[in-house]
């Protein structure tokens, strides 16, 4: 396969390599979904059954959610090759509203909050503006920063634990970085761009080898599973208890513009963001909605197939409907959920700590073409990493601050993307004593802009 051909996001690639790059897409990501559904059933102690059937619903919407992102019909969904996945902010958030009221609360507020997405973005969609290259690049680097710490912590498993530090989690996971790697350095054409989930299989393979892989529960169990409408009973909707969720809401769609705007770089999008961001969001709250009934939590657009399709260079989203057709299947069909579930989390981990660390890289371009030797430029990208890093390297340092301000004090990306916005303003825009054909050109070069041809060379 030539450069040309994967170079437009609209290229049918042959079904062979469609099904071979959909499928990295679900392993990569198919630990979120499962991991997401085992902390609210563990903590809330629901039946097997249930957890099953909550596994089946969020494999579905994520499977639904993607082929809407990747074919975005009626303007919901940037058609671009996205995976969407639960967020993992909102899974603590719903748990904890289900824990101090009931799960048809939690269900109510993602409900709620997925028609807040479409009551506010109108209102976002004009302050796209501001956020230039210097948001976006820090941004990604903040994403990156936070999925390897939370990802690192699972490959560490928690302190004051007989496993914590295990050699054997961290050799596996090191082991899976570096068949990685080494199938990137000596691969080449479609077998170079399957180096993630060859090193995956690698990986998973070595566990085996090592007794670590147990597939006992494969098989055991039904071999359909249909999710459930209204799994809880009919939502209870409470707009006190749903403000965490509109908080993260806001949250939210900063992100959505800097994956989105970094994806569309990544393939050559000619869109301008003010088209592509609202439709990104758009499927979030379609999705969200829908989900809401299912009983799964906030199913958002995914960060992490970002770096994969820098890494394989794949940018059609034809891949990406695949991988949300290959999540359906295995939102119906329960041993594929279990076989996926079966694959040790320091093997999916060490998989993943590569492709977060490329969304990093991806950031590291972007701010690349921004002149940072420029004084007011670098005061901007210092402050927003100061506030961004803080609450990711330092969890709890605002534990003392209102409870009502410490999701977004606590929220490293939250922090960096306003603080970015704000410099920004600050130091290139709001300029009281500079002449007005200055303070044009300044809010000027502060208006994002996907231009063709823009996309990095490979």
């Amino acid at each position: 396969m030539t450069d040309s051909e994967h170079h437009d996001v609209d290229t049918v690639l042959p079904l062979p390599q469609l099904l071979l790059f959909g499928l990295q897409h679900v392993l990569v990501m198919a630990a979120v979904p499962i991991t997401s559904v085992f902390l609210v059933a563990k903590a809330l102690d629901l039946s097997t059954a249930l957890t099953v059937n909550l596994i089946s619903a969020t494999f579905l919407m994520c499977g639904l959610g993607s082929l809407l992102q990747s074919f975005g019909p009626a303007r919901l969904g940037a058609r671009l090759p996205f995976v969407m996945v639960p967020g993992g902010a909102p899974i603590v958030m719903f748990l904890g509203i289900a824990q101090q009221r009931d799960l048809q609360t939690a269900c109510g507020a993602v409900i709620l909050t997925a028609l807040f997405y479409f009551l506010v973005l109108p209102v976002f969609t004009r302050l796209l503006r501001f956020f230039p290259k210097i948001v976006i690049g820090t941004l990604l680097l903040l994403v990156s920063v936070n999925l390897l710490k939370v990802y690192g912590g699972i490959i560490a498993g928690k302190p004051g634990t007989p496993d914590f530090a295990s050699p054997l989690h961290i050799g596996l996971a090191l082991a899976t970085i570096g068949f990685t790697l080494l199938f990137a350095r000596l691969l080449k054409g479609m077998l170079g761009q399957l180096s993630v989930l060859l090193g995956l299989v690698a990986g998973t393979a070595l566990a085996a080898l090592l007794g670590q892989l147990d597939m006992s529960a494969v098989t055991n169990g039904p071999l359909f599973s249909l999710p459930t409408l209204l799994p809880f009973g009919m939502p209870t909707f409470d707009l006190a208890a749903t403000v965490p969720l509109l908080v993260f809401s806001v949250i939210s769609m900063v992100e959505a513009t800097g994956q989105t705007m970094a994806v569309a770089e990544i393939v050559g999008s000619k869109e301008e963001p003010c088209a592509l961001v609202p439709r990104t969001i758009r499927g979030d709250a379609v999705m969200s909605l829908l989900g809401g009934f299912f009983g799964t939590s906030m199913i958002i657009t995914s960060g992490e197939n970002i770096g994969i399709v820098r890494a394989t260079q794949v940018r059609s989203r034809y891949v990406t409907a695949v991988a949300g057709a290959l999540l359906i299947v295995v939102a119906l069909l329960a041993p594929l959920g279990r076989f996926a579930n079966a694959i040790p989390a320091s093997v999916v981990s060490g998989t993943a700590l590569v492709v977060f660390a490329i969304i990093g890289t991806i950031g590291i371009d972007i701010l690349r073409k921004v002149d940072l030797h420029e004084r007011s430029n670098m005061y901007v990208l210092a402050g927003a990493l100061t506030m961004g890093l803080l609450p990711i390297l330092v969890p709890g340092i605002y534990s003392q601050f209102p409870k009502a301000l410490q999701p977004i004090l606590g929220n490293g990306l939250a922090m960096g993307a306003m603080t970015a916005v704000v410099l920004n303003l600050v130091f290139q825009i709001w300029r009281p004593h500079a002449a007005p054909a200055q303070a044009a050109a300044a809010a000027t070069a502060a208006t994002p802009a996907v231009r063709p041809g823009a996309a990095p060379n490979h």
